[in-house]
């Protein structure tokens, strides 16, 4: 089994592996049953979706009639206004066929200007905070993807008392100066303040490359084995970081095997080793590759 860590302030002993359920996107309600089902198998307690995950949410919807009291559920809105959030929060509802989740996220965060609209009079931000007081949902989250996220988290939790963040974070990000100061910067905030940080990419690769063989995800992620349990590892090893699988479920049960390992810190050795061998890149690079 896998095993549990406290979600920040909220008072939840998430499993520290997350379910990312962008896997279910494009699936049929028969396929993602047989997926979500192995959530049940290694004891997953958390359940990470979105509205704009295809059909993430409508696949989940029919199984949290029987399983709702057993995960703590989180989706995103990718609205910035009051109106448009208020009602992405009600559509995401609806789809997952619950009366309120656990946790809703403003997605992917970054852009100054969204920044600014969302967090500001009649953004996103207040229309979350109402349907908190409604009990529509109990706590609320950042998310980000690109190398500024970790420091636009920053200036998001000084602007608001967000529950949660989630930002990349995998060897190759990590060797990006910058953004692995931003991210140690963002991390001691977070362990100050309760704050649950959870991370995306553990597994990454690299971004398709020549429009690739790309199926189930917008990037390449490890399909050996043992480099996935050293991706693996290189998050779990390091308390307080919680991991969201990847939205390949063909690799779920290799990323679950070792999150339910005592994990240990890979040698950085090995690492740099499979970074060779498979050819890995970071999946963003400022400048470059700074977007999804």
């Amino acid at each position: 089994m896998i095993a549990t860590s406290p979600f920040g302030k909220t008072g939840h002993q998430s499993t520290r592996a997350i379910f990312g359920a962008a896997a279910l996107g494009g699936m049929k309600q028969e396929k993602a049953d047989r997926v979500l089902d192995i959530l049940l198998e290694y004891g997953i307690n958390h359940i990470d979706t979105a509205a704009s995950y295809g059909d993430s949410e409508l696949r989940i919807g029919p199984w949290m009639r029987e399983h709702r009291e057993r995960f703590f559920l989180a989706s995103k809105t990718g609205d910035r206004t009051y109106a448009a959030a208020l009602a992405s929060l009600h559509r995401s509802l609806e789809r997952l066929r619950v009366d309120h989740l656990d946790l809703i996220q403003l997605h992917n965060l970054v852009d100054e200007n969204e920044w600014t609209v969302a967090l500001g009079p009649s953004g996103a931000l207040e229309a979350l905070v109402e349907a908190r007081s409604q009990g529509l949902v109990r706590f609320i989250g950042v998310t980000g993807h690109g190398t500024r996220v970790a420091a636009m988290h920053l200036r998001s939790l000084e602007r608001f008392a967000f529950d949660s963040v989630l930002f990349p974070y995998n060897f190759t990000m990590m060797g990006i100066g910058q953004y692995a100061a931003d991210v140690e910067a963002l991390l001691k905030v977070c362990d100050a303040r309760g704050v649950a940080t959870q991370t995306i990419k553990s597994v990454a690769r690299r971004r398709w490359q020549n429009g690739g063989e790309r199926k189930f995800s917008w990037y390449e992620p490890l399909r050996d084995r043992d480099a996935i349990r050293r991706g693996v590892h290189f998050v779990l090893s390091r308390p307080g970081l919680f991991l969201n699988t990847s939205s390949d479920a063909t690799i779920l049960r290799d990323i679950l095997d070792p999150a339910g390992e005592q994990a240990q810190a890979p040698a950085r050795a090995e690492l740099e080793a499979d970074v060779v061998h498979y050819t890995m890149e970071p999946l963003f690079i400022p400048g470059v590759s700074d977007t999804i």
